[in-house]
């Protein structure tokens, strides 16, 4: 028997409820959706390069060889980290920290899945370096070929960089995708053959020079995950016409708090997934809402394959053992990446979960299967009680949990509403920052 539906909350609780007053202005400002993490690391990786310029510059060394070798290091930095691997270590890093030090500390080791910003600087920064170096191999009178090269990869670092400004990606977004990608691949050949051209007109050594082995670095950081590409068998179930909920049963079993990028066409796409593994059992699943093209056709014709690749890479919500008590805020299909956390308890956590028809969205053995190890979960059924103000809802589950953070995984204006909404009263809150 399926375990009775759970009662929405009062559609007057939100204006019940008493938000604290905002934390101090120097804070609110600090906290400004402006000067997140993300962007103070972009920042940080500019301001490195522009101390190391000044410095070369008092001594005199800034010439195109210098140039090509600061951006061939800030390139390296937007690929590195990047890397699946890289990512995992990050996390671990973050989240080895006790849960005696300071909250403060811990909040901002919290935000580790900002490392983005690290990505943005160095690419940018890399990109306008190489302008500067083709300038002065220009002014240097480089060999035709070598500029030749430079110039297609002005050219070809000019497209990546526009596709990937936010307006045109989130307008254009498989184009941005193959773009990056495969202008990726291409400019890391071009680069290859710049450096090795440019190492011969000098007369310089390949093997002594440290650009050769940065791109080694960079080569091996890019084809790793195609090293473990691979088709699986999946097992799906579509509890209504806009759910599917894929079940593999490969490999080893995905930690709580990872995702999977899988693709039905592994040159042109691919989207990443929460992993929801359940405790005791075998292989893991992924909730698959229809949100677009891709998944709203992988909804209507059910494959039994599809590609992965790489690892399982940790996510946001990996940063929850940083805290004695934890509000999961979800939206929709958003209690996909919530919930091998809260079947994993390796936290105490409440859930808010504000969703259209939920048992008929959803189906019951999962709302069941939420509702037995969250029993004081708050469930709003929007198709009932319409939208709610989620930020009171998710203060009054803080509140009265006793909670130190709070994780939302919604959308992307509801989670930046939420997630700087508690921030700029104070309260420790996190949310995916759509920066890939």
């Amino acid at each position: 028997m399926s375990a009775p539906r759970p009662q929405a909350l009062p559609r007057a609780l939100p204006q019940d409820v008493r938000l604290p007053p905002p934390a101090p202005l120097a804070r609110r400002v600090w906290k400004h959706p402006r000067l997140m993490h993300y962007n103070r690391l972009a920042v940080l990786v500019v301001a490195i390069n522009l101390v190391l310029l000044a410095a070369l510059e008092a001594r005199d060394a800034v010439d195109a060889h210098t140039l090509g070798r600061l951006a061939l290091a800030d390139f390296a930095l937007a690929v590195v980290i990047r890397q699946q691997y890289v990512i995992n270590l990050l996390f671990r890093i973050a989240v080895a920290a006790p849960l005696h030090w300071p909250l403060r500390i811990r909040w901002a080791l919290g935000k580790v899945y900002h490392f983005g910003g690290l990505h943005l600087g160095g690419a940018l920064a890399g990109t306008v370096l190489f302008l500067a170096q083709t300038a002065a191999l220009t002014a240097e009178r480089a060999p035709a070929v070598v500029l030749a090269v430079s110039y297609l990869l002005v050219a070809l670092l000019t497209v990546v960089v526009v596709m990937a400004m936010p307006p045109v990606r989130a307008r254009h977004h498989d184009l941005f995708e193959r773009t990056h990608r495969f202008g990726g691949w291409a400019a890391l050949s071009l680069f290859w053959a710049q450096l090795l051209l440019s190492l011969r007109a000098e007369g310089r050594s390949p093997v002594a020079d440290p650009g050769v082995w940065v791109l080694a670095v960079v080569t091996f950081s890019v084809v790793l995950p195609w090293l473990r590409l691979r088709r699986v068998p999946i097992r799906i179930e579509r509890p209504s016409p806009h759910v599917a909920i894929a079940h593999f049963d490969h490999g080893q079993t995905p930690f709580a708090g990872s995702s999977t990028a899988v693709s039905r066409s592994p040159l042109t796409e691919w989207h990443s997934f929460a992993n929801v593994p359940a405790p005791g059992r075998r292989g893991f699943r992924l909730t698959v809402s229809r949100a677009g093209d891709w998944t709203g056709a992988f909804i209507d014709d059910l494959p039994s394959h599809v590609w992965v690749k790489g690892i399982t890479t940790a996510g946001v919500a990996h940063i929850e053992t940083l805290f004695h008590r934890v509000v999961y805020v979800a939206t929709g299909s958003g209690i996909g990446p919530c919930l091998p956390h809260l079947l994993a308890a390796d936290v105490p956590s409440r859930l808010v979960w504000a969703t259209r028809s939920p048992r008929t969205t959803y189906g019951d053995a999962l709302v069941d299967e939420i509702l037995a190890v969250q029993p004081d979960a708050v469930v709003w059924d929007t198709s009932e009680n319409g939208k709610p103000d989620m930020v009171r809802l998710a203060y009054a589950a803080y509140r009265d949990f006793g909670a130190e953070a709070v994780i939302c995984i919604s959308n992307k204006r509801l989670t930046w509403q939420v997630v700087h909404g508690l921030e700029r009263l104070g309260i420790p809150a996190y949310g995916a920052i759509w920066d890939s």
